[in-house]
C-alpha cells in the first residue's frame, strides 16, 4: 500500500552540528559543564554527545568540510561551517538558577539573559570554541 504523502511529518530534531577547530577543547566543557554524555569521537574530526532524547555533533570543519569521508564504513557527504554557530538547550523554567550558578561555577560568563516579552527565558553563553548557546525554556517557543 503506498504512503499517503499528506499525513507525513518529521517529528523533531534528531541531531543538531556545531563547529569547532580545537575538538580537545570543548570536549571538557560539553562532558563536564553541561553534563552531555560523550557516545563516539574521532581524534580531531568529530564528538558525537547524548543530549535528552538527541545528539549534539561537533565538527571539526577542516576535516569534514572537504570531499565525502568515511564514518566506519560508512560515507558521508562532506558538510561544514565556519564561524560561531548557535543551538538552544531546553531547560525547566525551576532549573534556571541552578543552571546560572553551575555556569558561574564553571566560569562561564553570561551573556545576556531574557524574559520574553510572550514567555519564557533564556540565558545566553560561549562555549570555547565562540559557538552561542542558550539554555531556554519551552514557553519561548509557546510549548509545554
Amino acid at each position: 500500500m503506498p504512503l499517503d504523502r499528506r499525513r507525513m511529518k518529521l517529528h523533531g530534531v534528531l541531531e543538531t552540528c556545531l563547529y569547532a577547530a580545537d575538538l580537545g577543547g570543548v570536549r571538557p566543557f560539553y562532558r563536564e559543564v553541561l553534563g552531555f554524555e560523550l557516545i563516539a569521537e574521532e581524534e580531531g574530526r568529530h564528538l558525537f554527545f547524548r543530549c535528552g532524547e538527541a545528539m549534539l555533533l561537533v565538527f571539526n570543519p577542516e576535516k569534514t568540510a572537504s570531499g565525502s569521508t568515511l564514518v566506519g564504513e560508512v560515507p558521508v557527504p562532506a558538510h561544514g561551517a565556519h564561524g560561531p554557530g548557535h543551538a538552544a538547550f531546553r531547560v525547566e523554567e525551576a532549573e534556571l538558577g541552578a543552571w546560572r550558578e553551575r555556569l558561574k561555577e564553571c566560569g562561564v560568563a553570561i551573556e545576556s539573559e531574557i524574559a520574553w516579552p510572550k514567555g519564557g527565558w533564556s540565558i545566553y553563553f560561549r562555549d570555547p570554541a565562540g559557538n552561542s548557546l542558550e539554555l531556554a525554556t519551552p514557553a519561548v517557543w509557546g510549548l509545554a
